[in-house]
């Protein structure tokens, strides 16, 4: 129980930005995309209906239906005289002929391959650009979970099998500059050309939270994109100041899950102090092998009190934390060594106990499509499956 003028508002910017050194923006409208054929049609309006210039950065960018839809798009705004910039992952889109990406040049599109493979430094491979992120004209933006492919849009469900299930967000108001500008940041590292700056927009946006403050609010919003390794330390700092402040419910719905010896340790300290964790996991995974790395700690877990539940039905690829129903962080951040310790990652932060009650709701929505895994039924599943766990948890590292 709470003392007379005691603070429960662990979550406050002052706080959370004195950990991520670094300010909160603001969004004068905050969207939830978590319907993959709704959500592929709000992104693919917004980019037809560009005025001049158009930004992408995806992991994955395949020359299926929903990449060939996108990349006509693309070529006709092109064609308009819209400033066209994609950079997609090498890695991530390995399989996307050079025809594809050709095409679009010869459209007058100008794209950029991040984290190329080099014979001088292959070890540098493990390291991979798995942000998504759509900046049209400065005024809307898009990041979260959701590749370019036929598995996010849920094209193949008219062929065969099922979409995967992830969550998107799109934003409107001043983070989106700020989103331009981290484009841009990631445009010339991998050697883009200068592009135009279109700061003037954001008078415009500007405009809209004065008349959003006036009839609604400006939501606090934190962009969460790393880069490097300092900015993977900041990424992993939030994260876990965000476990450890939390007082009484943390959500955590993730597509990879291998944790660290300090991340257990953490959840572990959270149920102690009376918090309730929950954590959302996929049922069937596309990457098996880090899906039994991470059932490897489940028994432990459970055993702490921490409630764990798998997906069923579709494959879930989102990524979303929610501490005490107020801060949420949404974007391509999956609680696993690859995206915590090597790749460069986006997401967003947003402080508001509105937005994340959208947030509460939707993870709710998946908990009745899951399985919640009971210890004691756990204890006895099949030996062959206890094997496999204890064999790939040695790679969780690479996995």
């Amino acid at each position: 129980m709470s003392l007379p003028g005691e603070r429960t508002d662990t979550f406050t910017a002052q706080s959370i930005e004195a950990i991520y050194r670094h300010k909160f923006s603001s969004a004068a409208s905050v969207k939830l995309l978590w319907k993959g054929k709704d959500s592929f049609q709000t992104i693919f309006d917004a980019v037809k209906a560009a005025e001049r210039l158009i930004c992408l950065e995806f992991y994955i960018f395949r020359n299926d239906e929903t990449g060939t839809e996108l990349s006509e798009i693309l070529k006709q705004k092109s064609r308009e005289g819209i400033k066209v910039y994609l950079l997609h992952d090498h890695f991530g889109s390995f399989g996307t002929p050079r025809s594809f990406w050709r095409g679009m040049k010869d459209a007058g599109i100008r794209i950029k391959t991040s984290r190329p493979f080099k014979w001088i430094a292959p070890f540098h491979y493990v390291h991979r650009d798995h942000k998504k992120l759509i900046v049209v004209d400065t005024k809307k933006a898009f990041t979260g979970g959701i590749n370019i492919a036929n598995e996010y849009s849920g094209f193949h469900l008219r062929l065969k099998g099922k979409n995967w299930r992830d969550t998107g967000i799109m934003l409107e108001g001043p983070v989106v500059n700020e989103l331009f500008n981290i484009f841009k940041k990631s445009w010339y590292t991998w050697g883009g050309e200068s592009i135009e700056d279109y700061s003037e927009s954001l008078i415009h946006q500007l405009s809209a939270v004065s008349q959003a403050s006036a009839g609604g609010r400006a939501i606090p919003a934190l962009p969460i994109f790393v880069n490097s390794a300092k900015g993977r330390r900041k990424m992993r700092s939030i994260l876990y100041y965000s476990i450890n402040h939390a007082r009484k419910s943390i959500a955590l719905t993730t597509a990879y899950f291998t944790p660290s010896r300090r991340m257990v340790e953490t959840l572990e300290d959270a149920v102690r102090r009376g918090v309730r964790v929950r954590l959302l996991v996929p049922g069937i995974s596309d990457v098996p092998a880090a899906s039994y790395a991470g059932r490897a700690f489940f028994s432990r877990l459970l055993k702490a009190g921490i409630e764990i539940f798998n997906y069923s039905g579709e494959i879930l690829h989102a990524k979303t934390f929610l501490f005490d129903d107020c801060w949420s962080i949404i974007g391509s951040t999956n609680l696993d060594f690859q995206s915590l310790r090597y790749n460069d990652e986006g997401s967003i932060g947003i402080l508001d106990a509105e937005f994340a009650s959208k947030i509460s709701d939707i993870f709710e929505e998946d908990l009745r499509h899951s399985i919640r895994i009971v210890l004691e039924e756990w204890r006895r599943r099949p030996l062959q499956e206890k094997l496999k766990e204890h064999f790939y948890s040695f790679f969780r590292r690479r996995l």
